[in-house]
């Protein structure tokens, strides 16, 4: 790494591939300056609002199954474990035949990848963070307050602003230009 280069930039100093506390994977590059263009073809992390707006698209994409399901459920706790199973079944069934991507992400361009490669995360990866995401559902109230505060969580995680369920998948969202 050169002197000019800002600390937690570069690539992982480790020779097995394990990213140093704080520091940035090599294949992520970092976020331009305020106001400058990033060079064409390259990823950066997904700013919190990008990742909060692509929520929203597939929230309305989702609207009308889950409607279906409290028609269908008349409010009972059958509705908790359909909303989930609908939830879990979109972001994975997405993500895996999508690229790495649901409707709403598509949208913002924004692609969910490896933390470690930065590649296709697993199948396994992949359903473990749905599973993460959509899981709390089954849990009526107490699931919707698990779910807010893994959705923040990427507020307050550095360096690679993960959620509770990027985390449990070991995945990064980023966006592509």
């Amino acid at each position: 790494m050169s002197s000019n280069t800002p600390p937690g930039y570069g690539p992982p100093q480790d020779p097995y591939g394990n990213i140093p506390q704080g520091a940035f994977p090599g294949w992520l590059s970092p976020t331009p300056p305020p106001g400058a263009q990033p060079v064409p073809g390259t990823r950066v992390l997904a700013a919190p609002v990008d990742r909060f707006l692509a929520r929203l698209i597939d929230a309305a994409v989702l609207i009308v199954p889950f409607i279906v399901v409290a028609v269908i459920t008349m409010g009972s706790f059958l509705y908790y474990l359909l909303a989930a199973v609908v939830l879990v079944a979109y972001e994975g069934g997405m993500m895996l035949t999508q690229h790495g991507q649901t409707v709403g992400k598509k949208a913002m361009r924004l692609r969910v990848v490896s933390a470690a490669t930065g590649g296709r995360p697993t199948d396994n990866e992949l359903w473990t963070r749905a599973g993460v995401y959509g899981g709390p559902f089954l849990v009526p109230y107490i699931g919707g307050l698990f779910s807010l505060v893994n959705c923040l969580s990427l507020l307050w995680d550095k360096p690679l602003q993960q959620c509770f369920h990027d985390k449990g998948g070991k995945t990064v969202v980023v966006k592509e230009f």
